[in-house]
């Protein structure tokens, strides 16, 4: 199976894309996770991307905020899908790194979650590598089906207080 990266441009990203790694744990998708700025280790996030193909990967996965040039510049260096994890800032709670990340010009794609949607991240990157791998398309179904069961048990719940 394919191994998805994970950089973020600062460790104080942890807290957020631990759920990132969390997820991709309980899907057991290998993973490796790397601290590289867009401005301030350019040399090393390029150097990681450009040869992330020929290392295994098959996703990556990048969370930054504030300018948040992090997965436009990973994208610019690889073919490989990149997905940005806009995070959260005190200075416009994050809006400015999800337009960066979201506004990638004409054929530097980035995929976009929503500011701070560490879990959608790992997520969407599972669906991508359970295209050609047919056990983890079956975890993705099962998850699916036992989030709409968890569901209706909650609106049973609510449905027997309420409504008599």
């Amino acid at each position: 199976m394919k191994k998805v990266g994970i950089l973020m441009g600062s460790d104080s990203d942890l807290p957020v894309v631990r759920k990132t790694i969390d997820t991709l744990a309980s899907f057991d998708v290998p993973y490796e996770v790397h601290v590289y700025s867009a401005h301030r280790t350019p040399a090393q996030a390029q150097s990681f991307t450009a040869s992330a193909r020929e290392n295994g990967f098959g996703v990556l996965i990048c969370a930054a905020g504030m300018a948040a040039h992090l997965a436009g510049a990973v994208a610019a260096n690889t073919t490989l899908p990149v997905i940005g994890i806009p995070m959260t800032s005190s200075n416009l709670g994050g809006m400015e790194a999800l337009l960066s990340t979201v506004q990638m010009p004409s054929g530097i794609p980035v995929a976009t979650v929503a500011i701070g949607g560490a879990v959608n991240a790992a997520l969407l990157a599972i669906q991508m590598l359970a295209i050609e791998d047919k056990d983890l398309e079956k975890k993705l179904s099962d998850k699916r089906a036992a989030d709409t069961a968890a569901v209706l048990a909650k609106n049973d719940a609510v449905e027997a207080e309420f409504n008599h």
